[in-house]
């Protein structure tokens, strides 16, 4: 049975949906001002990651991560470059949507933009008012009043007494109590604002989050994911809002990935370690990024170096050569015992990098019967494939893999085309013993980083 650690009880706990056989799950998505960075990435795939297996489990799953399209850092953004909101956030949606594809991330199901939901917002403040949980200062700022919510800090763990203006809470003279966090903001001169009860203005951060969840999942749903940075103070304040206003449990699961760090230190631009995912598919492969995403448990800290990017590039490489040469056809009931394995690892709180060695294990396992079974190793190979796809990987075909785009230089002035026409030469040039010329394209093609591989059947390459 499927266990996941819950940051709400901080204990592994068997996952029983509230409604049998159906999921509910909402993550917090982007703040799009900026192109992704490494540490979305992470989320990015973990999520999907967590989505495909439950779907693999045969769970009906509805699956939301929205998109926070109004924020100060946009506003500020987009009047630096002299565009509208609207053009710098639909830029960079469109930006996040082609990185999660070259990722292999799957779509959500839903994907509600917080400037969609002002009227859900409205509502849910409105509720807010009525139960003396919200209230409006002189400056006509809405804020949350956190003392009339007794659990405030049960998911971060941090006491209400303890709460003190500083770096992570906002500090405005007209809140009643330093922890007191904005519900909707008064307009400023030349922002964005909308129409409200309150005034002219905008939303808070958290708000965005609790209209849009229970909007489109319900008052209570299964599991709510992000990123460790958002426990506190953003989902403290989901918790406080959404249960504040309904009076009973908001989502069951809280799930949090963990750090990013490069070279064993934060990831910040300050310390010129800052990777945008598209700074990092420009040095390597999609599938070899998203293997090293999952090498690391995805509650632990993960540790970004080009070691492990080579280390995780040359792994996905193995798994298909592994797969390299042999048919498609349908697995049957072969590799029973790796699937054992992997479900139980995958069942342990998605442990991904159990769930890989139990890959590489079975591509091992494949590698051995070519040697006496070939239609054994196929129906293995169709295994590997199938677990694989639990993890987002081997979809490509091997020999596409293997050789990269036959249109793009895999090599410095070399086409997959042109390596395989040379390939063509040799083997001409070997059978007329010309051994010097077969010699030559070999050298030269030793020289770009292309490997190649004599067998009984001819040669096969590729990249090194």
């Amino acid at each position: 049975m499927l266990e996941i650690y819950n940051s709400l009880t901080r204990r592994k706990e068997r996952f029983e949906p509230i409604e049998p056989g159906k999921v509910r799950m909402y993550v917090c998505g982007m703040t799009v001002y900026d192109y992704c960075h490494l540490g979305h990435a992470r989320a990015l795939v973990a999520f999907d990651v967590v989505a495909r297996y439950l779907r693999h489990l045969g769970y009906a799953l509805t699956y939301v991560r929205n998109i926070t399209d109004v924020d100060d850092k946009i506003i500020d953004r987009a009047r630096e470059q002299g565009v509208t909101m609207e053009a710098l956030t639909e830029r960079f949606i469109d930006a996040m949507h082609e990185d999660e594809t070259a990722l292999g991330v799957l779509r959500p199901d839903q994907e509600p933009r917080a400037t969609q939901a002002i009227g859900e917002m409205h509502a849910l403040i409105e509720r807010l008012f009525e139960r003396g949980l919200a209230y409006q200062n002189g400056e006509g700022d809405v804020y949350y009043d956190i003392s009339g919510f007794p659990e405030y800090g049960k998911l971060s763990g941090k006491r209400l007494a303890d709460l003190r203006a500083g770096a992570r809470v906002d500090v405005d003279a007209d809140k009643r109590h330093p922890g007191d966090f904005v519900l909707w903001k008064r307009a400023k001169p030349g922002d964005p604002s909308w129409p409200s009860p309150w005034g002219e203005g905008r939303p808070g951060w958290h708000i965005e989050c609790s209209a849009m969840s229970t909007n489109c999942l319900g008052e209570h749903f299964d599991i709510h994911g992000g990123g460790l940075d958002l426990q506190f103070p953003h989902h403290e304040n989901e918790i406080a809002q959404s249960e504040g206003a309904s009076g009973h449990t908001y989502a069951n699961v809280w799930m949090h990935n963990g750090h990013v760090r490069v070279d064993d230190e934060k990831m910040s631009k300050s310390l010129g370690n800052f990777f945008t995912v598209r700074d990092i598919l420009a040095r390597y492969r999609p599938e070899a990024v998203r293997h090293f995403l999952l090498s690391s448990h995805y509650r632990s800290p993960l540790n970004y170096t080009s070691e492990a990017l080579d280390h995780a590039g040359a792994g996905a490489e193995r798994l298909y050569l592994a797969l390299r040469g042999l048919p498609m056809v349908e697995p049957g009931d072969a590799g029973t015992d790796y699937r054992d394995r992997f479900s139980a690892a995958m069942n342990d709180d998605f442990n991904t990098p159990e769930a890989l060695a139990v890959l590489f294990e079975l591509a091992r396992a494949v590698n051995r019967l070519r040697e006496t079974d070939t239609d054994e190793a196929a129906r293995h190979a169709g295994v590997l494939r199938e677990l694989g796809g639990v993890l987002g990987l081997l979809q490509t075909d091997p020999e596409q893999y293997l050789k990269g785009d036959s249109g793009a230089e895999v090599a410095p002035g070399l086409t997959a085309a042109a390596i395989d026409d040379l390939l063509e030469e040799r083997q001409a040039a070997r059978k007329g013993r010309d051994f010097a010329r077969a010699d030559a394209i070999r050298d030269q093609l030793q020289g770009a980083g292309i490997i190649i591989e004599d067998g009984a059947g001819g040669s096969t390459w590729r990249k090194g």
